[in-house]
């Protein structure tokens, strides 16, 4: 624990926004309707996580959320892993969708790197997802049946979505700058009976051609009963028996019908991997994400009247959250294509023409622009602009000063911090509360978030473990492939029985807010995306001069993410001339982008005698990890549990020389 100062304070809530903003709503409404009264959001978040029934009820309440039957009691079991909840409801998440149609403003607003902002009304919207969930009953998917996607941030990939959901069907989307083995490594797991595939993007200002790809997924799922193709940036292939053009998709003309499911019943299928094995599929449910809506809308602020936009992929969780800011009626902003094309403007300039009230981006863009000397007010009218977010990595201070001094004063700047393992934030911002710089406000309502030290004591104001002593609705159901959950525990609860151990180094400050210092596990996270190593280590060990491999993604506070590949060559390198030179660091990130995305190409390579090993064989990646961020070998290292205790010695003293040049 320290006695510094707290940082400085950027942003104060002006009395309008405190009296304006959803939680301030909610808050009235519990003190009318149900005659709790909360003077303070420490207060109110005190209870959310203390009366587990009360506050998620009200809040299923409160949001309006439609059952088709209704709930029996809030919690059955409590216990973690297993806490069910809301047994005996049955609904769907698409209905809480269009409860909010209206004529008076757009459903999406969407725009590529090229051509006009596309407006889809909120009843055009309806009226697609209805022609698309009838094309889908047509071919045979029922309930549970797995419905993929090979695709962009259109929408039209969300039209797919809500259709798959509607049905009760599960949904699964891999974006299309995943290499193939990738894909198949997610889609082979699930086995799905339909696929809506795009063979065609635009991309930094260039045309890409995945069509060769996408034949070769379509190949190796022999699940498939059909496929649809999706508009790209391209001439589509003609319909044929087992394929389908989406134009010729018919149009039905009739009302959406929704298939009511129980709470638990999984409607996505997200992955996040581990450091062995195949990804984690992670299966959410309908009931569960309906809910963290309700949370991400009340920490976002966004209600019926805002225009709402995260960049993403379809491969980010993002994708996911910026859906559903679209069960609390807000309109959704897609954009298509680079962010940094062609230059960071390029989204500064989507959100002038689209009126955006809520920008939202991973962290590393705001470095970028910073870098990039970006001036947002000259790319457009940002004048709608209120609130900014960000998450998939720590955001600097020096990102909080530039984005200030490039927006203005009144500007609520709202971090989020949590993952693909709940499709939401555990720690975030909530607009009554000040801005301190480099801090993020508050744990989310409903989340009882710690810093766990090693011995499962909660700490403040020091850097811990990441935890959460209580059930959440939005905890994965389970993974797909994982029949008796030991998977499941083995990611979550293993550390701290009974306690949900996330992966990140965050220290809780005396104000209740939350400073996130990166992974504490071994999981790579570049620009919020999130990949096992073992996938990168299948793409580059099939190389035949690559014997072994450690890959370590460094997350810094106020410094920008860097990645290394250690890179042991086989037997016989120096006698057959075989080094890491040119020729095959350029090998080795042409199999990463092909196998797995050019995103997570290392920022640097080097050649080692050996890779550290554990005496049962394992890579001493965690060892490794925290050799690099500066800390002590003899506390990091157990030798006598390595196989090849000398190979670490080359990492202490490259630990060393970094440290060293290291800016101060």
């Amino acid at each position: 624990m320290t006695d510094a100062a707290p940082p400085p304070i950027l942003w104060q809530p002006s009395a309008a926004r405190i009296e304006h903003a959803r939680v301030s709503q909610f808050m009235r409404w519990l003190k009318t309707e149900r005659e709790r009264d909360f003077a303070t959001y420490d207060a109110l978040w005190q209870w959310s996580v203390s009366d587990l029934e009360g506050f998620w009820a009200t809040l299923w309440d409160w949001s309006g959320f439609i059952a088709a039957q209704p709930w029996k009691r809030v919690l059955g079991a409590r216990e973690m892993p297993g806490a069910q909840w809301f047994p005996g409801a049955r609904l769907n998440y698409v209905d809480q969708i269009f409860r909010h149609e209206t004529a008076a403003r757009p459903a999406i607003l969407s725009r590529g790197e090229t051509g006009a902002l596309r407006r889809t009304s909120w009843r055009d919207l309806r009226e697609k997802v209805a022609d698309v969930a009838a094309h889908l009953r047509r071919a045979g998917i029922r309930p549970g049946d797995r419905v993929a996607a090979f695709a962009t941030n259109t929408p039209e990939t969300i039209i797919a979505f809500l259709a798959t959901a509607s049905l009760g069907a599960i949904w699964s989307v891999c974006s299309l700058d995943m290499g193939v083995q990738s894909v198949l490594d997610r889609f082979r797991q699930i086995e799905p009976s339909f696929l809506f595939v795009q063979t065609s993007s635009s991309y930094n200002g260039k045309h890409v051609d995945r069509a060769e790809q996408a034949q070769t997924i379509i190949d190796a799922l022999p699940s498939l009963r059909e496929i649809v193709e999706l508009p790209g940036d391209g001439p589509m292939a003609p319909s044929n028996g087992k394929r389908t053009a989406w134009g010729d998709i018919p149009r039905t003309g009739g009302e959406l019908g929704t298939e009511p499911v129980a709470f638990d019943h999984p409607l996505w299928i997200l992955y996040s991997s581990g450091t062995t094995g195949l990804p984690k599929a992670i299966v959410h449910g309908h009931g569960g994400m309906i809910l963290e809506s309700a949370i991400l809308g009340l920490h976002n602020d966004l209600g019926p009247s805002d225009v709402f936009h995260w960049y993403s992929t379809t491969g980010w969780v993002m994708w996911n959250c910026q859906i559903a800011a679209l069960l609390g009626g807000s309109t959704i902003a897609i954009y298509d294509g680079s962010p940094s094309w062609p230059d960071f403007g390029a989204l500064w300039s989507f959100a002038a023409e689209a009126g955006v009230t809520t920008f939202g981006a991973g962290a590393a863009f705001y470095a970028s622009c910073l870098k990039s000397e970006v001036r947002p007010r000259m790319r457009g009218d940002l004048s709608a602009l209120r609130s900014i977010g960000s998450t998939g990595s720590p955001l600097s201070s020096d990102c909080y000063d530039w984005i200030y001094r490039e927006l203005g004063p009144d500007v609520w700047l709202a971090p989020m911090s949590g993952g693909t393992d709940i499709a939401g934030p555990f720690v975030a911002g909530v607009p009554i509360l000040p801005v301190h710089a480099g801090e993020m406000q508050c744990r989310v309502l409903g989340a009882d978030v710690r810093a766990f030290d090693e011995a499962g004591a909660s700490i403040t104001d020091d850097v811990g473990e990441l935890v959460c002593t209580t059930p959440l609705p939005a905890m994965p159901v389970f993974f797909w492939n994982d029949p008796d959950g030991s998977r499941y525990r083995a990611s979550y609860f293993d550390t701290y029985p009974g306690v949900w151990r996330h992966g990140d180094w965050v220290s809780i400050t005396p104000r209740g807010g939350a400073v996130i210092h990166g992974r504490s596990d071994a999981t790579i996270n570049r620009h919020g995306l999130r990949l096992g190593t073992a996938e990168i280590y299948r793409a580059i060990e099939a190389l035949p001069d690559v014997l072994d491999s450690l890959i370590i993604d460094l997350e810094y506070l106020g410094r920008p993410s860097w990645m290394a590949l250690f890179v042991q060559l086989r037997e016989g390198q120096a006698r057959d001339g075989i080094v890491l030179d040119a020729g095959l660091s350029e090998k080795i990130r042409a199999a990463i982008r092909a196998s797995v995305s050019a995103r997570f190409i290392p920022d640097a390579m080097y050649q080692v005698a050996s890779v550290p090993r554990t005496l049962t064989g394992k890579k001493l990646e965690v060892p490794v990890k925290k050799l690099l961020l500066g800390q002590d070998a003899a506390k990091v290292v157990n030798r006598d549990a390595m196989a090849n205790p000398d190979s670490i010695d080359w990492f202490i003293t490259f630990a060393e020389q970094r440290a060293a040049e290291a800016p101060a």
